[in-house]
């Protein structure tokens, strides 16, 4: 197996861990309660899901 003659430069280990942050999930309005959730899942605040209600939510 061949290994490494020399060590890589931090730029260089830098610039190849440039795609190794964490993304922003995307989130979206409720239309019922106007609270954010994420696409395409069930609002957990209210339970609807595209007008209907798919998921009983206790009140507090």
């Amino acid at each position: 197996m061949p290994n490494p003659k020399r060590r890589h430069s931090k730029r260089r280990t830098s610039m190849r861990r440039a795609h190794d942050f964490l993304t922003v999930p995307g989130v979206s309005e409720c239309p019922q309660c106007h609270e954010t959730k994420l696409p395409h899942r069930a609002c957990p605040h209210c339970g609807f899901y595209k007008g209907r209600e798919v998921v009983e939510v206790e009140q507090q």
